[in-house]
This record gives C-alpha cells, sequence and structure tokens, in this order.
C-alpha cells in the first residue's frame, strides 16, 4: 500500500455543520459512553460528506469530539482510502475500476477518456470540478467495466458513454446510474438464458416425474 499523506495545504480551520453534528451524535449513541471512539469511521464519513474531503482541522476536530488522541484518527483516516486526503471535485469525484475483470473489459479506455477530459488522475481538475482516480475492485464485476461517480455505480460502460457522463455532469445534469446496457442488475444482458420453461414453477413439471422403483413407503406387518 502507497504511503497516504495530507494534503500540504489545509484550511485554517473547520467547523462541523448542525446537519453533520446530530448524525455524527446520532452514531456516537449507539456506543456506550466509554465507547465512543467506535464512532471514528462513521463521523469522519460524514466529515468528508459535508467537506468533499478530510483535513487536518477536520481531525483534530473529530478526536476532540470523541475523546481520542489525533494521531488515533489520524492513523484511521490515513488508512482507509473511502477518505479523501485533498480536496476533491466539486462536481464529481470519478473513480474507475482497475481490476481485472473490469481492465479485461476495457476500463483502460475509460481512464484515457478521463485524462483527456479531466487531466491527470488524482489531481483537482483545472476548475475544480472533477477529479478521477484508478481504484480496486469496487464489486460489480459481472456489469464490468464500472466506475463509482460521487456514491453510485455506473456500469457496462464504454468510452462514449463516459464521454457523455462526464460531458452531463459539466453541464449541471445528473445522468443516471446502474448499467448503460440495460441489463437488469447483474443478470444476463437480455435477460435470463437458463429456467425459462414455465413448468418448472407452476407445478406440472412435478406431476411428470414418475415414481421410482420400491419408492412406496412399506407397510407395518399386521
Amino acid at each position: 500500500m502507497s504511503a497516504r499523506r495530507l494534503a500540504k495545504v489545509q484550511p485554517a480551520s473547520f467547523e462541523f455543520s448542525k446537519e453533520t453534528m446530530e448524525k455524527a451524535q446520532w452514531w456516537i449513541k449507539k456506543y456506550p459512553e466509554s465507547r465512543r471512539q467506535s464512532a471514528v469511521i462513521p463521523v469522519l464519513w460524514l466529515v468528508q460528506k459535508q467537506e468533499g474531503w478530510v483535513s487536518e482541522p477536520a481531525i483534530r476536530a473529530i478526536a476532540e469530539l470523541l475523546g481520542m488522541a489525533y494521531i488515533r484518527v489520524l492513523e484511521v483516516a490515513t488508512f482507509y482510502t473511502m477518505f479523501m486526503l485533498e480536496p476533491v471535485g466539486k462536481v464529481a469525484l470519478i473513480q474507475v475500476c482497475g481490476t481485472t475483470q473490469c481492465m479485461l473489459r476495457g476500463s483502460q479506455d475509460l481512464m484515457r477518456v478521463c485524462k483527456e477530459k479531466i487531466g491527470p488522475k488524482d489531481k483537482l481538475s483545472a476548475d475544480g470540478r472533477f477529479t478521477w482516480q484508478e481504484v480496486e475492485c469496487i464489486g460489480a464485476c459481472s456489469n464490468a467495466p464500472v466506475a463509482q461517480i460521487n456514491d453510485l455505480y455506473y456500469e457496462d460502460l464504454t468510452p462514449e458513454n463516459m464521454a457523455q457522463i462526464i460531458d452531463d455532469f459539466a453541464a449541471g445534469k445528473t445522468p443516471k446510474a446502474g448499467s448503460y446496457c440495460g441489463r437488469h442488475n447483474a443478470a444476463p444482458v437480455g435477460g435470463a438464458k437458463v429456467l425459462l420453461d414455465p413448468a418448472l414453477y407452476d407445478g406440472s413439471a412435478a406431476k411428470k416425474i414418475k415414481k421410482l422403483p420400491n419408492s412406496e413407503p412399506k407397510k407395518a406387518d399386521a
């Protein structure tokens, strides 16, 4: 795993929004008072949802809220790659899966489109609106290639619709999430291919099954 460090440029301060604090307190109350530190991951996530990333002042604020040493919160924030340690695009954070299944299905072409339209990976775009990354498996292998954009999955992508998705976000639109080849969830393209005979489900197939020899229960001796 590569070293993960805090951004060189940090804000002067951090303050929980009212909504974020209410949700943080909801999580904290799930644990005994002596174990309030157990809420560190959800509270880090709430802060990231508020700010878009996790800053050094935010880590200090979380440590104070949970009664933890600063270094303990820093350890968690730098260990989990789900936490962004630098500012990301205000419009879209695009995470393209680069693991085997997606790679075989063309994720390199999706990354090429991202580089052409946004710039280098892991870097904030010049206008501050986009960031794209290559990530490890995000668990939608049957619908490869896949990208997670903000909180949603975009699946069965091609370079053409990847480009259109970026253009739509740039235009202030909200592109639909899910499969871009029309499949339902992780079903085969075009629908089911096996177990299609209605007799399998209406009971008629069972009636056609012949009884096996000696399948009748033996009668008890008189």
